[in-house]
């Protein structure tokens, strides 16, 4: 026998192995339940799945992505309907606090209960998982950083709140609802939301990597936080799946809450955050962690490509109409008699607005009737559609113009408004005489810029 075996044989009788660790009773039931809970939401919540498709996710149509949800409408929708009393359909029109969507998750949430019920009766002499405490913890930390990811690229790449549309700065603010006017104020500042989406998809990618995996779980609870926050306040329709990624957050630091507490609060020395390893050998746990990073890597990718795409489809780098603008209305004349400029006339124009992917045109009454506005180049047309008020209904043609040119700043429309002979000459206004877009930054300001 050797010298070094003979040391590893003596150290092995002198020190006997540990016992297997013990978790408290609640500790127990906690795990399991959260197991069960967030295990099951991150699985239904369609969202949090589909990022992990990258690119190929820009391929599939809204109905594939969302197949979870679509699968459990027709019991959601009886629940609905014979419990609560409410209509329980699931719409496509990207809010996710939908009735249909908040009794969908009531569903995971009574199947986790079971599910932990029956585990705990069934598992009852297990006093701790620490190997499935590992798998979990790394599975939420996926699954939390590729909501990051998502988010934190639509606001580093500014699609998520693009600069407020034209219609939008001659909105009254009184008219805005709250989700509209935090919108405005995020568009308005696009190195503020660059900046904010910048700290998510920093949080993000340190998910990925176990050995900032504690840093990256801090830096998405802040951030979450507020946007939970925001939520909250603002009426915007992402409650629930920003207060279960807040909620993810606080459970992946929870086995690290002593730790953190002995740093920032009791000034006391602490061990490293040291994150559980999945496998024995530690060969084994260098592959898995190469291969966390290439996830990482691989949702970074698509959320990369989809932003650009988005970028170049309706965000800053899309390509603007050549009669993009605001355009002020000069004479109007409808069945060959000129219309005064009056405010209490409901049928003149006072401006009429062509956006990049919104139109419109203000009354009088400074009230924005959006249309749907079809140009024609080659043959200098223009027609203006009312908007359709649902999925199945086609656009009603409200006016059908052709375009003279007096200008580049100067047109005169002349066509049918409305089934009645109509001549209307606009005029291109400066977009700079608006201070949410003309405003500079300044270091030095002798006072406050109100108005």
């Amino acid at each position: 026998m050797t010298t070094a075996t003979a040391e590893r044989a003596h150290d092995a009788i002198a020190s006997p192995p540990s016992p297997p660790p013990t978790w408290h009773p609640l500790t127990r039931l906690a795990f399991r339940f959260s197991v069960a809970y967030l295990g099951l939401f991150c699985l239904w919540m369609a969202q949090i799945t589909f990022v992990f498709l990258g690119v190929l996710a820009l391929r599939l149509p809204e109905e594939a992505m969302l197949w979870q949800m679509i699968a459990l409408e027709p019991v959601s929708e009886w629940v609905g309907e014979h419990v609560f009393g409410v209509d329980a359909r699931l719409a496509m029109n990207g809010s996710g606090d939908q009735a249909a969507i908040w009794i969908q998750c009531g569903l995971v949430l009574v199947a986790a209960v079971l599910i932990t019920v029956v585990w705990s009766v069934l598992d009852r002499r297990r006093r701790a998982y620490p190997r499935l405490l590992s798998w979990f913890l790394t599975a939420l930390r996926l699954f939390a950083g590729g909501q990051m990811l998502f988010y934190g690229f639509a606001k580093l790449i500014p699609t998520q709140m693009p600069e407020p549309a034209l219609i939008a700065l001659l909105t009254r603010v009184g008219d805005l609802t709250p989700m509209a006017m935090l919108w405005t104020q995020v568009g308005s500042s696009p190195a503020y939301e660059i900046a904010l989406g910048a700290a998510e998809v920093v949080a993000g990618l340190l998910l990925f990597w176990p050995r900032t995996a504690t840093l990256g779980a801090m830096l998405s609870v802040v951030s979450m936080a507020q946007v939970f926050l925001l939520n909250l306040t603002f009426d915007v329709p992402v409650k629930m799946l920003a207060g279960h990624l807040l909620l993810m957050g606080l459970v992946l630091l929870a086995p690290q809450a002593r730790r953190l507490a002995n740093i920032l609060v009791l000034e006391r020395d602490s061990g490293p955050a040291v994150q559980p390893p999945l496998f024995a050998s530690p060969r084994a746990n260098r592959w898995a962690t190469v291969a966390q990073v290439a996830v990482g890597l691989w949702i970074t990718v698509g959320m990369v490509y989809a932003g650009m795409e988005s970028w170049r489809e309706y965000g800053g780098g899309a390509p603007k109409p050549e009669l993009y603008g605001i355009w002020e209305v000069g004479e109007f004349t409808v069945d060959g008699t000129p219309i005064p400029p009056l405010t209490t006339d409901p049928t003149r124009w006072q401006r009429l607005v062509i956006d990049v992917e919104s139109a419109g045109y203000q009354r009088m009454d400074d009230t924005i009737v959006p249309v749907l506005a079809t140009t024609d180049p080659a043959a200098n047309t223009m027609t203006l559609s009312a908007a359709p008020t649902g999925p199945a209904e086609s656009p009603k043609p409200y006016a059908t113009f052709t375009i003279d040119k007096t200008s580049a700043d100067t047109l005169t429309l002349r066509g049918e408004l409305d089934g009645r002979p109509a001549t209307i000459t606009v005029e291109r206004a400066d977009l700079d005489s608006f201070p949410l877009r003309s405003t500079d930054f300044r270091w030095v300001q002798n006072q406050p810029h109100f108005s």
